[in-house]
């Protein structure tokens, strides 16, 4: 309030130098006095109420969390209650379905346990039967089969040994043919091979001495073809030599001079 009052006194002072000469100090003072009440009572109205505001929503605050701590006792309370309710009914369920399950079960395996073994009667009694039956088909089958066997084996027998008889003469009979084929087919491919290796011989003999003597003609050939190719060469490799040297003889003198 004093800054404020000191702020305006200096506004007033430099408004006093631009105002007119019947200027009312008195006036100006008294109206910088209201304005400084009117200031001081609206800043006291002010903080009262933002007193009473903060009363307020203070109590406000201490009834919300009353409230919300009442609900959730109760509800607290309630799920509780539920849950203590639902488990006394679930036990006795469950209790009630092992009893109702066990019974069944008793029963279901004394139901089954006497059908086992009514049915193990029935089906050892039928397997016996089956076996006696079987066994006695299985003697007739076997006696039928044996005399059947015993025919069958002989009379293959006796056409085995006349089968054999057969095969072994024709055999021999074979055999000397083929023998005296052989032999005379022996003789005749002996006598064509001598011949022939004598003719391959004389033809060989033949054509191996006009060979060489044809390999010593070409020999003798190429050697004169060389010969006369190496003086040739001979011959001009001296003259080109031969004008080279007198060409960069004469180079040089030209060069020198």
């Amino acid at each position: 309030m004093k800054k404020m009052i000191t702020t305006s006194v200096a506004v007033a002072t430099l408004l006093l130098t631009s105002v007119q000469a019947d200027f009312d100090f008195g006036d100006m003072f008294k109206d910088m006095k209201d304005a400084a009440i009117s200031i001081s009572k609206d800043a006291k109205d002010s903080v009262i109420s933002l007193q009473d505001g903060a009363v307020e929503t203070t109590k406000s605050a201490e009834r919300t969390v009353t409230n919300v701590s009442s609900d959730v006792k109760d509800t607290s309370v309630k799920v509780s209650d539920d849950i203590k309710t639902s488990e006394v009914s679930t036990s006795k369920d469950s209790r009630d379905t092992v009893v109702s399950v066990s019974t069944d079960t008793k029963d279901a395996i004394t139901n089954t346990t006497k059908d086992l073994k009514d049915s193990a009667t029935v089906a050892s009694k039928e397997m016996k039967d089956s076996a006696l039956a079987v066994s006695n088909d299985s003697s007739s089958v076997i006696k039928t089969v044996s005399n059947d066997s015993t025919a069958s084996v002989k009379s293959v027998s006796d056409s085995a040994s006349d089968t054999a008889k057969t095969v072994s003469n024709d055999s021999t009979s074979a055999v000397k043919t083929v023998s005296n084929d052989s032999s005379a087919s022996v003789k005749t491919v002996s006598n064509d091979s001598t011949a022939s290796v004598k003719t391959v011989a004389d033809n060989a003999n033949d054509s191996t001495k006009t060979i060489s003597s044809d390999s010593r003609a070409s020999v003798e050939s190429t050697n004169t073809n060389l010969s006369d190719t190496t003086k040739t060469i001979s011959n001009d490799s001296t003259a080109s030599v031969k004008s080279v040297s007198d060409n960069t003889n004469d180079s040089v003198k030209t060069i020198s001079e």
